[in-house]
């Protein structure tokens, strides 16, 4: 799909803020990109990472957009107020982290914003990085209407009792029963978050209960391969994954 398009079909893209009800049904700020076209169009969910809603979100919520995705990224910090994205994400660091109930919250009222909009073909998918991944893996198992979803390098789906905090309850990998989409992982083999062995385990559970998933897991890359802003970034490893991303969300978004 990469550098595919067609050079004499028409593109646009409106990419904005916009608000819409969350955790809650708290309204929740999020950034919208969507083609401009015919449409309908399938919707994806990327859930930030822990260096915030920053602008590498943004940037890769547009790159979806540019693939035929309407793509809608929450401010899952929203509640620890406004300011740079490492200043806010910072404040939830500081805080405890951002609940789990608080982010799935944000991501079942996100499906329910997405299947509304005139424009949307009503599939909805998640993807997540780092500890976005882990929330992402986190949905596919707890929150309805969603139809694939894609962990890249999500840390913490694999977590001992003393790892559990107020916040995350829970380790994901416990939900695993409850996945009922399919799910892609995309893995570096040198990353310390999720290790080798953590992401060994992780499909252990996933085979134990017959579930959907392919994993793709690269050598001579470590955690955040896709960051092209810094020294993580592989860009043989990321090229590959990324045409996978999209391969994998157009088989199972598009009706």
């Amino acid at each position: 799909m990469w550098n595919q398009q067609n050079t004499g079909l028409y593109e646009g893209m409106l990419a904005e803020t916009i608000m819409y009800p969350g955790y809650q049904d708290k309204p929740l700020h999020a950034y919208l990109s969507r083609p401009l076209g015919p449409g309908p169009y399938p919707s994806i969910i990327l859930i930030p990472h822990m260096p915030g809603w920053d602008e590498w979100c943004r940037e890769t919520a547009r790159r979806f957009s540019h693939h035929g995705f309407v793509t809608l990224c929450p401010d899952i910090f929203d509640a620890y107020g406004h300011g740079t994205p490492t200043e806010v994400s910072q404040a939830a660091r500081a805080a405890g982290g951002v609940p789990d109930a608080s982010v799935l919250g944000d991501c079942q009222g996100a499906v329910h914003y997405l299947q509304s909009l005139p424009y949307g073909n009503g599939k909805v998918g998640v993807i997540g990085m780092c500890s976005g991944g882990r929330h992402a893996y986190l949905a596919a198992c707890r929150v309805t209407g969603l139809s694939a979803a894609i962990d890249c390098w999500g840390g913490g789906v694999i977590a001992a009792p003393e790892q559990l905090t107020p916040a995350r309850p829970v380790a994901p990998i416990d939900y695993t029963s409850d996945l009922a989409i399919p799910l892609m992982g995309i893995f570096g083999n040198d990353d310390r978050s999720p290790t080798a062995e953590q992401v060994n385990l992780h499909e252990a559970e996933l085979k134990k209960h017959g579930k959907d998933y392919i994993f793709h897991r690269y050598d001579d890359a470590g955690h955040g391969f896709w960051y092209y802003h810094g020294e993580s970034y592989r860009p043989k490893q990321a090229m590959d994954s990324w045409e996978k991303a999209l391969v994998f969300f157009k088989q199972h978004l598009t009706p």
